[in-house]
């Protein structure tokens, strides 16, 4: 089947054309005549699979007879990141260009009085995330009455961001007589109350199994300890080939941290938060899809809906905490058509989320390796023997304070030659004091011994000699 074949317009069949595809993905298929037809859909489907063409494309030829009016957007596209929502408004302006459609983008951190101006010469497509909308229409900058066609893309994750209040406040807002799209990669009950609330006798569409991973992306896990995982990741980007890369953490903080950490180790890298503004975000995207950097290190603002082609490494710094979250962030690398990999750093506390991630996919991660150990528990036998310093033949030994004092006070001391036989005497009834050195080691002195190419052996503060037994 044809994109020509779906009863898409001659206008938007040239610019799809122009835009180098032939042949419509299977959510594509389903979902461009039925949406043509005006009737509601629930769309289930992975990210990667063409969705958001799947409802810009009939939008564009549905939008292209009527007019718009100030402040009332004719159609309502809600996306929950500014970086979804800037994709959404891309798509538009390639499919669209054809067509004379006024379009407006609201989203957080970028100036509010473009978005107003725009507002005011009238939209046609209203693509916005849930919090601005809601700040402007109580602003009374805006009336939704006008509103005939509502998408609610990502639902999921709409609700993982605690969003269903505001989309539940916002369809009560617009004409109870509207064609309304709802997509998401899964069904949790939330959203089908969502649906059953709001949707009129949807068609619903489904075509690959929810959280299913593509099976071009090779998976790995390897365990890690938690001291050792950025040790183990910088290994990881020299080692495993890596062209580029996105590198996902749970948390902003993290990301920074990381971030500036692999920038310091001589890599090529930058970072996407939630705290960022818009315009950076924005910037540092623009400079990863342009290979001026490697390496994007980005929390879950990320992980869907991004096309970035190319990738071909994904690592999860950290496993996420939702198992959905997992195919999300590993769909950025297997993207049409193309292998990818994607590593997940676990360490033992993430057992049962691995566990989670595991039945949602019924697939088990292949464990590539296990990340060394750190030093202070590795025994002192098993240390190489290049990280072993050669102990001197003999060392002083520091006296405390006390015992010096104590010296000065005693008398004076015997000629060689007695204290020789009086430490030969006591020698069969006490142990040396000096630690084995080929049995025992110090956590500190392993701690140099792997630091410190110059051997240095010198003498530990008491209170840090934590003896390893052998």
């Amino acid at each position: 089947m044809s994109f020509a074949d779906l009863g898409l317009s001659d206008e938007l069949l040239r610019a799809v054309g122009d835009s180098g595809y032939d042949v419509p993905t299977p959510i594509q298929t389903q979902a461009i005549p039925s949406v043509l037809m005006g009737r509601d859909i629930v769309g289930i489907a992975q990210t990667g699979t063409g969705k958001t063409a799947a409802f810009v494309l009939p939008m564009i030829d549905i939008l292209g007879q009527g007019r718009s009016r100030a402040r009332m957007p004719r159609s309502l596209i809600l996306e929950p990141t500014r970086e979804l929502a800037a994709q959404v408004a891309e798509n538009f302006d390639k499919y669209g260009k054809y067509h004379k459609l006024n379009m407006a983008l609201l989203i957080g951190g970028v100036s509010m009085g473009d978005q107003l101006a725009a507002l005011e010469k009238g939209v046609d497509v209203l693509i916005a995330t849930p919090g601005r909308l809601m700040d402007l229409f109580g602003r009374g900058k805006i009336m939704l009455n006008g509103c005939s066609l509502l998408v609610i893309d990502e639902a999921d994750r709409m609700l993982d961001m605690g969003f269903i209040p505001d989309i539940e406040e916002i369809c009560t807002k617009l004409p109870k007589e509207r064609q309304t799209l709802l997509f998401s990669a899964t069904m949790p009950p939330p959203i089908k109350k969502l649906s059953d609330r709001f949707l009129s006798n949807p068609k619903q569409i489904e075509v690959a199994r929810p959280a299913a991973a593509n099976a071009l992306i090779e998976q790995r896990l390897v365990e890690v300890v938690a001291s050792k995982k950025r040790d183990v990741l910088k290994q990881l980007l020299r080692e495993s080939e890596v062209r580029n890369a996105i590198i996902f953490s749970n948390r902003k903080t993290t990301v920074r941290e990381l971030a500036t950490s692999l920038k310091r180790s001589g890599f090529a890298v930058g970072q996407i938060h939630g705290d960022m503004d818009q315009s950076d975000r924005i910037k540092e995207l623009d400079r990863f899809k342009a290979d001026e950097i490697s390496i994007l290190v980005a929390s879950d603002v990320a992980a869907r809906g991004l096309d970035i082609k190319g990738v071909s490494h994904v690592f999860n710094f950290d496993v996420p905490w939702q198992p959905d979250d997992y195919t999300h962030r590993i769909g950025r690398t297997g993207r049409a058509g193309a292998t990818g990999i994607a590593i997940t750093l676990a360490t033992p506390d993430d057992a049962e989320a691995i566990a989670g991630i595991e039945k949602l996919m019924g697939m088990k991660i292949a464990r590539s390796f296990k990340a060394p150990v750190q030093a202070e528990h590795v025994p002192a036998e098993h240390v190489p023997a290049e990280h072993v310093a050669a102990e001197p033949e003999s060392r002083p030994s520091r006296k405390p304070r006390g015992e010096a004092k104590a010296r000065e006070e005693r008398p004076a001391r015997p000629s060689h030659t007695a204290k020789a036989e009086a430490s030969a005497a006591r020698r069969p009834a006490a142990p040396s004091r000096e630690p084995v050195r080929s049995t025992e080691r110090t956590a500190l002195e392993l701690r140099h011994a792997e630091d410190d190419d110059s051997g240095w052996n010198g003498p530990v503060p008491s209170f840090l000699e934590t003896t390893i037994p052998s």
